[in-house]
């Protein structure tokens, strides 16, 4: 007869409550300290709300009143060396951390708040509002606050989009021999993103000092939570990690503070990742002034149910209980932080000329010069002084011939040897004697704690290693199986890393490197055959490099690992097992970023290619009097567009080879380039050979129709020059 038996999870999920009790043994100090954070943050998001009626800030207000509880709470179990990074809606998140940095023995509401917490408050609302002085001179806003010396690493968003930062943040602390933790703030919405679900169990797995904090308000926009799920015990995803979890009242600061206490402790004593679900209200709808009723998704019944559980009117009153504040103390405090708000305001605003009476502008002087558009996308290259750069032609050590795949593995071990700061991380890299092509063979056995075989989860764990760059204190490098995973990772890859030093102001490093397989002709169909090369050129923030030569790898890694911008290292399985000239010993040279090579000198035609396709195109020529070109840097800065202009002046005519698919070709872009600089240069427009339309299939014939080779490359020769 069948038998049950029922399962506990092995993980503790429990419900936190503070009583009267507790309120009366907790520290007065901190007690005072939450009201002065509270009182603040309040008024400064009123503030804003006042600014957004008046037209005053450009975007979205996603406002924290009513959930400012849980972020106090929270935060104020933290200290200094820990980090967090929060959501869309993460004001409150933000000037909690950074208030505790600033504050660290507590803020006083009967007092005047420090010039240094004036400050913050003002640079923080003219980053919302887009103004120069602002902690990313505008280009953040409401949704993208970050500042680093007081571990606020930044708000994001993509929902959920943040959540595998944050385990590069904690990796990086454990690492680092630290018993810092992370904090990862986000939405009932966000629990239910897949990139949130691979990050609780990549941390669990990896046991990372990492606490997922769900501020669960009710609503993601105007869908109920009960709506979007089975279970609205949004803590109930915890155990099911292997993750102790904490449900508590978000209304209830001094709860929050005490489960949070208890899940920092568990964290500090290395006992793995923690989640605390906090219960919060927002009283407005999901951006703007208006409650949620308005839009008919809430009943005025429901929030005035929450309204009167406020945080604020819940701490003040225990002060006031025991005699700590008095009435007209708690009044002449929340009547101060509003006074300063509008006093800071008054920095940023001046009457409208010619307005109504009481209309106002943000001043002229504020605003960011629109040359700073563009300005910080990627770095200038500085970290590159003193660098040695070498060439095959100029390298004066011993030279070996061995296969492309081995010259990986040899540069990456040297580098880590080097540098204790590299880390690898990717599917399978720790197993099967260097991965599924031997690319980081012996790795795992000199450095086991920094190479990290990955559960199958590209988004988690690439947004680890973007965090970990963003941390500054490690060099991650990356590996795909397959490039076509990008798509898997796209948010962490093109909103996260990619655009992160520019989003953030311009001068933030992201030393990221991604090394990306590209399969074609290998028989693994649609899904595993994709070239990227055109996808990441067309990314602002990227730089691509594209090594045809085992030599050329080395160089290019050793500049990649160098670079302070993220760099895709693309490689192909048609040079794995090539045999080529590479460094015998001397693997501490770089190539130069931005520097093309002629494989081949002409007069008549410009040939421009790049990894495999460079063979494949000089074995088609023959006697034709083309200058063949290997590009070997592929993004729009890093382009050698010296050498392509010098031979295109020579030869008036360019034909760009490439292997893959039409649709995300790297030539249509270039194509484009080359003939708006050097239109007057050229006899007939841009010529291209390049695959088909469709992905190759798996099929051989089928595969090999997808794709351009040796023929099509001698057939488009012909065809420009006639023979």
């Amino acid at each position: 007869m069948t038998e049950r038996h029922p399962l506990e999870p092995a993980a503790p999920w429990v419900r936190i409550t503070a009583g009267d009790e507790d309120w009366d043994g907790a520290d007065p100090d901190l007690l005072m300290t939450m009201l002065g954070h509270l009182v603040l943050i309040r008024a400064f998001e009123e503030y804003l709300l006042e600014l957004s009626r008046d037209g005053l800030v450009h975007g979205p207000v996603h406002s924290s009143i009513g959930q400012e509880g849980g972020a106090v709470g929270s935060v104020l179990a933290l200290t200094g060396a820990d980090t967090v990074n929060g959501s869309h809606r993460g004001h409150h998140q933000f000037l909690a951390k950074a208030l505790a940095h600033l504050e660290p023995e507590g803020v006083d509401p009967r007092k005047d708040p420090s010039d240094a917490v004036r400050a913050l408050l003002l640079r923080t609302l003219a980053e919302i509002c887009g103004l120069d002085r602002g902690f990313s001179h505008g280009r953040g806003g409401s949704m993208h606050l970050q500042w680093h010396e007081a571990g606020a690493i930044g708000t994001n968003a993509i929902v959920g989009g943040g959540v595998p930062l944050a385990a590069g943040s904690a990796w990086a602390h454990r690492q680092a021999g630290t018993d810092a933790v992370a904090v990862t703030y986000f939405g009932d919405g966000a629990i239910n993103i897949g990139s949130t679900l691979e990050t609780l169990n990549l941390a669990a797995a990896w046991r990372l000092p990492l606490c997922f904090f769900v501020e669960n308000n009710g609503y993601a926009v105007s869908t109920a939570v009960d709506e979007a799920t089975g279970e609205p015990r949004l803590s109930g995803r915890g155990p099911g990690f292997g993750i102790p979890s904490w449900k508590v009242d978000g209304m209830d600061p001094l709860a929050v503070h005490a489960a949070m206490a208890e899940a920092v402790a568990h964290m500090r004593a290395g006992r793995g990742p923690t989640l605390v679900e906090a219960d919060v209200y927002r009283y407005f709808h999901q951006n703007g002034s208006f409650p949620g009723s308005a839009f008919g998704y809430r009943t005025k019944k429901e929030e005035r149910a929450w309204r009167d559980r406020d945080p604020i009117a819940r701490v003040r009153a225990h002060l006031e209980r025991r005699g700590l504040l008095t009435a007209a103390e708690a009044d002449a405090a929340v009547e101060r932080a509003a006074a300063l708000m509008a006093g800071l305001g008054g920095e940023l605003l001046e009457p409208l000329p010619g307005g109504r009476p009481g209309q106002r502008r943000i001043r002229p002087a504020e605003w960011p010069d629109p040359a700073f558009a563009d300005v910080g996308v990627r770095g200038d290259l500085g970290e590159f002084a003193g660098a040695r750069f070498a060439e095959r032609a100029d390298f004066t050590g011993d030279i070996a011939e061995y296969r492309m795949v081995e010259a990986i593995a040899r540069v990456t071990a040297r580098r880590m040897e080097t540098d204790p700061g590299v880390v690898v991380l990717g599917e399978d890299v720790h197993r099967l004697n260097g991965g599924t092509n031997g690319a980081t063979r012996g790795l795992k056995d000199a450095y086991p704690d920094r190479v990290l075989g990955t559960p199958i989860s590209e988004n988690a764990f690439t947004g680890l290693g973007g965090g970990i760059a963003l941390d500054g204190r490690f060099r991650p490098i990356v590996e795909f199986m397959y490039a076509d995973f990008m798509w898997v990772a796209a948010d962490q890859l093109f909103n996260q890393i990619g655009k992160a030093r520019h989003m953030f102001g311009g001068t933030g490093a992201v030393p990221f490197v991604l090394r990306s397989k590209v399969a074609t002709g290998t028989g693994y169909g649609s899904q595993h055959s994709m070239d990227p090369a055109g996808i990441f050129a067309t990314a602002a923030g990227w730089r691509v490099a594209a090594p045809s030569t085992p030599f050329d790898y080395v160089g290019v890694l050793n500049s990649a690992l160098r670079c302070q911008d993220p760099v895709v290292v693309l490689e192909h399985t048609d040079l794995y097992d090539a045999v080529g000239e590479g460094p015998a010993d001397d693997l501490d040279y770089c190539l130069p970023i931005g520097r093309a090579a002629v494989r081949r000198t002409g007069s008549q035609i410009t040939v421009l290619t790049y990894l495999a396709m460079t063979g494949t195109v000089l074995d088609a020529l023959g006697d034709v009097d083309a200058e063949v070109i290997d590009l070997r840097w592929l993004d729009r800065a890093s382009l050698d567009w010296e050498t392509v202009g010098a031979s295109i002046r020579k030869t008036n005519n360019v034909l760009i080879a490439e292997q893959g698919a039409l649709g995300t070709s790297y030539g249509g872009w270039l194509a484009d380039e080359i003939q708006r600089r050097y239109f007057d240069w050229l006899d007939q427009p841009v010529q291209r050979v390049t695959g088909g339309e469709a992905s190759p299939s798996i099929s051989a014939v089928l595969e090999r129709a997808a794709v351009a080779g040796g023929d099509e490359v001698s057939a488009a020769l012909t065809e420009i020059l006639g023979y």
